[in-house]
């Protein structure tokens, strides 16, 4: 017990400095926790029941038409469910394309996550890397030009909305307009929406939900809204999952997700904020979020720190401090620049406590004498 003890003061201690990865801080799910004294498990398909009754699928389907709406998914025509993280939901959106269009290409660009390729070599799909800007959107006349070279096969393409580093959006009607103009029809566009698509949908920021053109997004649930246990939710239209469910006869329900055996602890978490707050509290928690992320810029570069940002988003980017501050402030790094995230839960007490840290002498100094030693 002694060393669970040690490990708990640790991360008790090490939460007061986390700002370099997005995850919401400021979650209390007290209520909920009577549920842990219980297996619960959300196997199969949540809008089929099954043999077992230990489960929270009327919970899992209130979020998903939640997050349905939000994405203004065709009303009689979507399906989805709850699972283990935004790199499930990819792989599950790549699974269905590939499925749709075995002979397709995957086209993303060099900024977006590391599950994309990981899950492209596990479907063993073909796939091209598209150019990213400075800003880490996508480049679209790399991908026009890529996508004309290759016309004659079905093109399939991840959209970052919020890229890792620097939270840039790929322009989902701009890539449509590409698709359009090579009269290119077999297409199919995944939205990784895991980072900011729940509070860019809510402050209705960035056109990337199906009626712009998805045909099917994923996102986290441990990062905008919070929670202990990592989980997102991917939805997709119901056609194309029509096409590759089948019926196990063992749980008496339909295997249509990755996992089979899903969390059903996690949907209850989404539901229960998604009904204590609201969609009006959501969005408040988006603009309070945003606000802040606006101060940590303006307090960074009043300060002469080189940084910046980019539109509608909650990460700030600037030059990468000494290894002391960033392991302090488990800062996310790469190359010669890094971020802090202003998920809920980062305050500008925060904010102002970091800074005073990156312009404190004795930090300067530090930084001074490792960069000599590398010269």
């Amino acid at each position: 017990m002694e060393k669970f003890e040690n490990y708990l003061k640790t991360i008790q201690e090490r939460s007061k400095h986390f700002i370099g990865y997005p995850a919401g801080i400021d979650f209390e799910y007290s209520e909920l926790y009577p549920l842990l004294e219980y297996n619960l498990n959300n196997i199969g398909d949540p809008f089929v029941d099954s043999h077992c009754d230990m489960h929270s699928r009327e919970f899992e389907r209130d979020v998903l038409a939640f997050f349905a709406s939000l994405f203004k998914a065709p009303r009689d025509n979507w399906w989805g469910y709850v699972g283990s993280g935004g790199t499930e939901g990819n792989l599950y959106s790549l699974y269905l394309a590939r499925e749709l269009y075995p002979k397709g290409i995957v086209y993303y660009s060099e900024s977006t996550h590391y599950s994309i390729q990981k899950n492209i070599h596990l479907l063993g799909m073909s796939s091209i890397v598209i150019r990213s800007k400075e800003n880490g959107e996508m480049d679209y006349d790399d991908l026009a030009e890529t996508v004309k070279l290759n016309r004659h096969q079905p093109t399939i393409i991840v959209a970052n909305i919020g890229t890792t580093m620097t939270e840039a959006k790929d322009d989902v009607g701009r890539i449509k307009e590409i698709l359009k103009s090579y009269a290119i029809t077999q297409h199919y566009i995944h939205c990784d929406a895991a980072l900011a698509g729940t509070y860019l949908a809510l402050l209705d920021k960035c056109r990337f939900d199906f009626a712009a053109g998805a045909d099917s997004i994923s996102v986290s649930g441990h990062k905008f809204i919070g929670s202990p246990i990592p989980c997102g939710v991917v939805i997709v239209k119901k056609n194309y999952k029509d096409r590759i469910g089948r019926s196990i006869p063992y749980i008496g329900n339909l295997d249509t997700t990755i996992t089979g055996s899903r969390s059903a602890v996690t949907p209850v978490f989404l539901w229960y904020i998604i009904n204590k707050i609201g969609r009006e509290g959501l969005l408040k928690r988006a603009t309070d979020a945003m606000d802040v992320a606006a101060y940590a810029l303006e307090q960074l570069q009043a300060a002469g720190i080189d940084s910046w940002r980019n539109p509608h988003a909650l990460t700030v980017v600037f030059r990468t401090p000494s290894p002391k501050i960033c392991y302090k402030w488990q800062l996310a790094t790469q190359g010669d620049w890094s971020h802090l995230i202003c998920m809920p839960g980062i305050t500008k007490a925060i904010i102002d406590e970091f800074i005073a840290d990156l312009i404190n002498p004795q930090f300067q100094e530090q930084a001074q004498n490792e960069f000599a030693m590398y010269q």
